[in-house]
């Protein structure tokens, strides 16, 4: 017997393989659905109803040349030299759409923050451990889901550091 829940219909592609990525990290989630789309930090604390801070911004950067991925609460900006640092490196940089989607497997705005194409290494936002609760796309732009912050931590073996802008 299966376990068929993230085989549901409608359940689009990639947040079937957001919902199989998790349960292999030990997670169990459960993806909601927002019709007007959660693109956006603030469009989806509003579809949601929560803080902006409790928004995990699924971030993908350039350090000297490797692609890493930072989670970034929804109230805060990224430094890129604080990303640099974090990641050992000298210079961050923007990357562009194509490169999003090559090491993640996913659209910007629906970057989840594990299950990606490549191995990234990932850094985090300090702020978003503050909430009993965060919540992260599941894959596109209109599904997210929450999770309590330190099991996110755990699951993607992500590095705790400082990257708020000032």
């Amino acid at each position: 017997m299966s376990d068929s829940s993230d085989e549901r219909p409608g359940i689009h592609p990639n947040v079937a393989k957001v919902i199989a990525a998790a349960r292999e990290l030990g997670l169990e989630i459960e993806p909601r659905q927002f019709p007007d789309g959660t693109k956006t930090a603030a469009d989806a604390a509003a579809a949601i109803g929560v803080d902006v801070g409790q928004i995990v911004k699924s971030l993908i950067f350039a350090v000297d040349g490797e692609v890493v991925l930072a989670y970034v609460s929804g109230a805060n900006q990224l430094d890129e030299s604080k990303l640099a640092d974090a990641a050992g490196g000298l210079k961050c940089s923007r990357v562009d759409a194509d490169v999003v989607r090559a090491a993640t497997g996913y659209p910007i705005g629906g970057v989840p923050p594990f299950g990606h194409a490549t191995e990234l290494r990932v850094f985090i936002d300090p702020d978003l451990l503050q909430w009993p609760e965060v919540w992260a796309a599941a894959g596109t732009w209109h599904d997210v889901f929450g999770v309590e912050p330190h099991r996110l931590v755990e699951a993607s073996e992500g590095e705790v550091t400082d990257l708020k802008r000032a």
